[in-house]
């Protein structure tokens, strides 16, 4: 079963086989790209490239209003199993101005795979 979330994204259902349906790296850059395009249009930026190397402050040149907007959109879309915010306060600003789509994309996998594991939901 697919359902579209209020981001306009199309999300797996609950599904057999291992992890968190839709917790692969490509459901969740796909996920997260579809965030930063509806971010990005507000801009006009909508044309941006956006893959794994592609960094949020050179690349996307968003400003951290722009990051607690993904932090909502990552929150609405994942639930409380994301928590952006833990994440961003644990890099020092030099880590957080090279940070890339990459980087928060294992970071999501990461956090849907250990809840899954500790039985969420």
């Amino acid at each position: 079963m697919t359902t579209t979330d209020v981001t306009g994204l199309t999300t797996a259902g609950a599904g057999t086989g291992a992890g968190v349906p839709g917790s692969d790296p490509a459901s969740v850059l796909a996920d997260i790209s579809g965030m930063l395009r509806e971010l990005l249009a507000e801009y006009g930026l909508d044309d941006a490239e956006i893959a794994r190397e592609t960094t949020f402050h050179d690349d996307l040149e968003l400003e951290s209003v722009d990051l607690v907007g993904l932090s909502g959109a990552l929150r609405e879309h994942y639930g409380d199993r994301v928590n952006f915010a833990a994440f961003i306060a644990d890099l020092e600003l030099d880590e957080i101005i090279a940070l890339t789509i990459g980087q928060l994309v294992d970071y999501v996998v990461e956090s849907l795979r250990s809840s899954d594991s500790s039985g969420q939901d």
